[in-house]
């Protein structure tokens, strides 16, 4: 049985990388979208297991994309994936009721991380 991941990032580069290496997890298929409101509306299909977002983007960040999330469905797991610090970020993050923050960096590790926390949350 596959995980149903949506990736949102505005940035297509990074948004391209996070997809590759999360699609690389057998148990995974990954649809990626850089626009968050259209995510938005993808992720309230009823389509996905999990959604791991970059927490800033314009128009809706990360952390109003979960809230708009959490309005609608409580229980889909989201994941904040930033570069932000996380200290910055998850009292914001925890009130919106994200799942989980996975902190951006260099190397490949954080991948696995975030693998690991989606298969956790399941």
């Amino acid at each position: 049985m596959s995980v149903e991941v949506l990736v949102v990032d505005e940035d297509r580069d990074v948004l391209e990388i996070v997809g590759t290496f999360l699609a690389r997890e057998d148990d995974f298929e990954v649809t990626m979208e850089a626009d968050p409101e259209r995510a938005l509306e993808m992720a309230l299909s009823g389509e996905y297991d999990a959604v791991v977002s970059d927490y800033k983007m314009p128009r809706l960040d990360g952390v109003e994309l979960c809230t708009a999330v959490r309005e609608r469905d409580e229980a889909l797991p989201f994941f904040l994936f930033s570069a932000r610090e996380p200290e910055d970020v998850r009292p914001e993050a925890a009130d919106a009721g994200v799942t989980a923050f996975v902190q951006k960096g260099t190397g490949t590790e954080q991948y696995d991380v975030l693998a690991e926390r989606i298969r956790e949350s399941l």
